[in-house]
């Protein structure tokens, strides 16, 4: 058996971005300096420029700001994030709503607004609301009595 063979699944093996290797959860180290242009992230990421692009759209909390000409300029916890992103996708196998999961259990990633969780604590907070003023309430009147 090979080292990338699946001793669960004899005959398959893991090829590519996939396979098991010593690169696994190793990062290339991060220059020092607090904003990146998008084709020094993609270096430092080692993915294509596009694939951050996209990532943008999938993860809320890359959100590059744009310099005066337009180009993207990532902080360091934007490469930071990214960087984790990869290695949940690419190392560990992620998918792209499984990784975020991931993100968001450690607080890197935001809930999104539409998401039901955030529907419901709101309909939780206005009846605790109401349920609030109706205790203040009741104590004003027993303290009148």
């Amino acid at each position: 058996m090979g080292s990338k063979d699946r001793p669960d699944r004899p005959g398959l093996r893991l090829v590519g971005a996939l396979a098991p290797g010593p690169e696994l959860g190793r990062h290339r180290p991060l220059p020092e300096k607090y904003e990146f242009r998008i084709g020094e992230v993609a270096q430092v990421v080692e993915v294509e420029p596009h694939v951050l692009r996209y990532w943008e759209t999938e993860f809320r909390s890359i959100r590059p700001r744009k310099s005066p000409k337009g180009q993207r300029i990532y902080s360091r916890s934007d490469v930071l994030t990214l960087q984790k992103i990869k290695e949940l996708l690419y190392d560990h196998g992620y998918t792209i709503a499984g990784a975020r999961r991931k993100l968001r259990a450690t607080g890197r990633e935001p809930i999104a607004p539409d998401d039901p969780v955030v529907q419901q604590v709101d309909v939780l907070r206005t009846s605790l609301t109401a349920l609030r003023e109706e205790i203040v309430a009741l104590i004003e009147e027993l303290d009148g009595l």
